[in-house]
């Protein structure tokens, strides 16, 4: 973000990894990385994601937030603001992933109630 107010214009940069995840990837990594395993069952809307070492389900299929069918691949392209600001993610998926679950975890510690 500081590199973007640097610019003497004022334009929009894309910031991204230009790597590509889905939705499942990401919940089976942040359950790992809190020592739990994700077995998937059933299909579609009836699927659910269930905690392998307890057996209760973590994870439901919910179709409001289903993307826009016309949206089949979403992936980042930062390459303007590798060109223009020298700009190049650091952080990876899995630090990402791992960032968030941490934050999510301190979060409940301080307010277990929210």
């Amino acid at each position: 973000m500081w590199l973007m107010l640097q610019e003497e214009e004022p334009e929009d940069f894309v910031i991204a990894t230009g790597e590509v995840h889905s939705v499942r990837e990401f919940v089976e990594k942040a359950f790992k990385h809190v020592g739990k395993t994700i077995v998937w069952e059933g299909e579609g809307e009836n699927e659910v994601g269930r905690c392998q070492e307890t057996g209760c389900i973590c994870v439901r299929v919910d179709s409001k937030y289903y993307r826009p069918t016309e949206v089949e691949y979403l992936q980042g392209d930062s390459s303007k603001a590798l060109k223009k600001l020298g700009w190049k993610p650091r952080v990876t998926f899995e630090e990402l992933v791992k960032e968030m679950v941490d934050a999510d975890v301190q979060l409940m510690r301080n307010n277990p109630n929210a």
